[in-house]
């Protein structure tokens, strides 16, 4: 049968004989020429159509005096902002006037730009290892609570999104809907789910973490054969994942099997793996690769080949390397020296892979926030990425590993209003990214001067009257 390239006539012509019309995806996420241009959905991986005006807020922000860093590649320009409800709609010529009843920032002496994504974070993870299970493991209350406080080191860091790739059961999931209705204030989330592993793999040495079988609250799912790691990838789906996380140790069935499962549902893959299990997933087809852990050239190459992007997370090994390695862990076995992980990061660059900008900072390491992220674009800097392009590498190129980039990623009218303002100029000096004023999500301002804010309150007339 030969393969049929369908085009918007061919399918609106087959739907008017009432032909089956069933286009085949172009890549995981991409739901181009399945809705009507009035339809709206879910700013997330999933599409999901909803009501008109769905967790759209009441905005109407005018910005002058912007020194814009637009995140695509373009020289810093002076512009005017306009944003109306969770999109930024005009960006123009400085010393337009306000439309009437907009809040008005004056942005003068500092720059606006997209704001950033962390492409590897653990919202819920314990906070040490050892603690008594109702605080840790077994609580979904606890998790919840870890992950807000976490939200908050985010947002007043400029990150405007993150990718969870593994928190506990339902916790990230029910953190994305409180973020996105606004009721309180952090990064967009884009949540994995449960981390699906082979039994003994990565997380799950010397039972570290829960994994017990179909333990729905716990943070890593372990899996033997094919068909179970394809229930692993659907039970995450029916939870709400964003995307689906895997790691090593698997075979080549189970992993084939995994990525094939993601992919029919519409939802991207990255993977937590090393040597030959890298290989592995490369054959399989996933998205990214996470971490910079030893692989073949020929596996670099054929990552190039195969568009397959990396999210090399430098900064959590060097602060394990300060503390003297990586021990203890049996899918861990090698040495991973900052000269061997740069080498690496080199290799990668050369050979074309796209590289992404996450942290994976755990336990603690939210505290660290911003210095670790900014450590990480320094990093960048090391691999040979000027400041800009450090920057584009932490905007625009992270919405196109993460799927977003036809709405976050750069500022552009229709875009969604994910901005941040900057007193300084990071573009040519990443150490001011330590100097975030103001952080706005979907229209929403969740950060002024520096800290993050409640949404006001809202009080409605009871439907009841006292007796007097």
């Amino acid at each position: 049968m030969k393969f049929m390239m369908w085009t918007a006539s061919m399918l609106a012509a087959a739907i008017a004989s009432g032909a089956a019309a069933d286009p085949p995806l172009a890549k995981p996420n991409d739901r181009s020429g399945l809705y009507d241009a009035k339809t709206q959905t879910t700013n997330d991986l999933r599409r999901l159509p909803v009501a008109p005006g769905t967790n759209v807020p009441k905005t109407n922000i005018f910005i002058t005096n912007a020194r814009l860093f637009d995140g695509t590649g373009v020289p810093v320009r002076a512009v005017d902002l306009l944003i109306q409800g969770d999109k930024l709609v005009r960006v123009g010529e400085p010393g337009g006037e306000p439309p009437e009843g907009a809040e008005v920032i004056d942005a003068r002496g500092r720059t606006v730009m997209p704001g950033l994504i962390d492409l590897h974070t653990h919202l819920t993870y314990v906070h040490a290892f050892g603690l008594p299970a109702p605080l840790s493991e077994e609580s979904q209350a606890g998790a919840a609570i870890r992950g807000a406080e976490r939200l908050r080191y985010y947002a007043e860091s400029g990150i405007t999104s993150v990718r969870d790739v593994a928190s506990h059961g339902m916790a990230p999931f029910l953190l994305k809907e409180e973020v996105a209705s606004g009721a309180i204030p952090g990064p967009r989330i884009f949540a994995a789910g449960q981390l699906i592993v082979g039994e003994g793999g990565h997380g799950t040495e010397y039972y570290a973490l829960s994994t017990a079988p179909g333990y729905a609250e716990a943070a890593v799912r372990e899996a033997s054969g094919p068909d179970e790691w394809r229930a692993a990838v659907r039970a995450n789906f029916k939870s709400g994942a964003d995307l689906i996380k895997l790691a090593s140790h698997f075979n080549q069935e189970e992993v084939d099997a995994a990525v094939d499962e993601a992919h029919r549902l519409g939802l991207r893959v990255t993977v937590d793996s090393e040597t030959i299990y890298t290989r592995m997933a490369v054959d399989a087809g996933v998205d990214s690769i996470e971490h910079p852990l030893p692989r073949s050239a020929e596996t670099v190459t054929l990552m190039a080949k195969k568009g397959i992007a990396s999210v090399p997370t430098f900064v959590p090994y060097q602060y394990i390397n300060s503390g003297g390695g990586y021990n203890g862990s049996t899918s861990r076995r090698f040495t991973i020296s900052d000269e061997r992980m740069f080498a690496l990061g080199a290799e990668m660059k050369a050979a074309g892979v796209k590289l992404g900008v996450g942290t994976d900072v755990t336990l603690d390491g939210h505290h660290y926030l911003p210095e670790v992220y900014v450590q990480e674009l320094r990093n960048f800097r090391r691999l040979g990425y000027s400041a800009s392009q450090a920057l584009v590498a932490a905007t625009l190129t992270n919405a196109e590993i993460l799927g977003m980039d036809d709405r976050l990623g750069t500022l552009q009218p229709g875009k969604l209003a994910d901005l941040i303002i900057v007193d300084g100029k990071p573009d040519q000096d990443i150490e001011d990214l330590k100097k975030v004023d103001l952080v706005i999500v979907g229209g929403r301002i969740i950060v002024r001067d520096g800290r993050a804010i409640l949404p006001p309150r809202i009080e409605e007339k009871a439907p009841f009257t006292s007796a007097k």
